[in-house]
């Protein structure tokens, strides 16, 4: 599919979703490099925002774009998204395409593109990507960007989307040359201390309710700008909140305006929070979604509340 798509465009045009993730950056950077190295006659653009500091070792970082060119192009490629309105800034690149193309493992994702490959059950959109390009072609700065967005996608292979096929991608990038350790404990384990000083004190404010099968903490702007910590900094920290024995349902939230929350939902085992998210408009996978929401934090902890409650009961 990727190949005949290729083969009819001169221009191409990839984007990610917002606040790009290991996965989004991972999966974005390494079809831009194969192309690259491929497909020597296709001109490819590069579109995302702003990203953590630790993906800057993926040399196709540094040819990132971040504001949309006046151009029209012939194929554009989303990566990792769900809708159109997640690609953020790239959006109107993605409606003026001649032909548009989505890639990605979102459950929530309801085939927005004029062609879809869409495998909701699969670790990752990276392990996707990997899926669709020549395997005997992959370089080492491609697999270093594949392999960077499986981790991530996957918690280092501990989550449950992690197939045997998952481990056989990763593997089959190993053998590109790459430095798999290093990888993992730089962009994945590695944090600032302003990272786990944010870390250690919300994971002392939580609050567990619901019987303790739930777990909630929240983060102002105010706490951020003492902290001096941007959202990139709070990345793991609703996972580590999942980690705690008995809690089926991790929340955590932060202040992006007055009254306006972004909310990241964990679950273990019982509850499908891309039900929730998407019940408020937000979307992502069975055990990982997010959400952006409007009120007060304790209005917008009861409504999830609610949501919860009729998957728990």
């Amino acid at each position: 599919m990727l190949q005949k798509l290729l083969s009819q465009a001169k221009t191409v045009a990839i984007g990610g979703h917002i606040r790009p993730d290991g996965d989004c950056i991972g999966s974005c950077t390494g079809l831009y490099q194969y192309i690259k190295e491929m497909y020597e006659d296709i001109s490819v653009d590069l579109y995302l925002e702003s990203f953590p500091e630790v993906f800057k070792f993926i040399e196709a970082t540094k040819e990132i774009l971040h504001e949309a060119k006046e151009k029209t192009y012939d194929l554009f490629i989303a990566l990792d998204c769900g809708d159109a309105d997640r690609l953020g800034f790239s959006k109107v690149l993605f409606e003026k395409a001649r032909k548009t193309f989505c890639v990605d493992h979102h459950i929530s994702n309801e085939s927005f593109a004029m062609e879809n490959y869409i495998k909701p059950e699969a670790s990752s959109t990276s392990e996707l990507v990997y899926e669709l390009i020549e395997k005997e072609k992959i370089s080492k700065a491609v697999a270093e960007s594949l392999y960077t967005g499986i981790v991530h996608d996957t918690g280092v292979f501990q989550y449950s989307c992690t197939a045997p096929e998952t481990m056989e991608a990763a593997a089959d990038l190993m053998r590109c040359g790459i430095n798999a350790p290093e990888i993992i404990q730089k962009t994945y384990y590695e944090k600032t201390y302003a990272q786990q000083q944010i870390l250690g004190c919300k994971l002392l404010e939580s609050v567990r309710f619901m019987d303790e099968r739930a777990m909630v903490a929240a983060v102002t702007r105010k706490q951020m700008k003492f902290f001096g910590i941007t959202p990139n900094d709070m990345e793991g920290i609703v996972s580590q909140m999942r980690n705690t024995k008995g809690v089926e349902v991790a929340i955590f939230m932060y202040e992006i305006d007055h009254y306006k929350f972004k909310v990241s939902l964990r679950s273990s085992n019982l509850v499908d929070v891309s039900k929730v998210a998407k019940y408020f408009g937000g979307g992502g996978h069975k055990k990982a979604a997010g959400v952006t929401m409007t009120g007060r934090k304790h209005d917008i902890i009861n409504n999830l509340s609610a949501q919860i409650a009729l998957q728990l009961d």
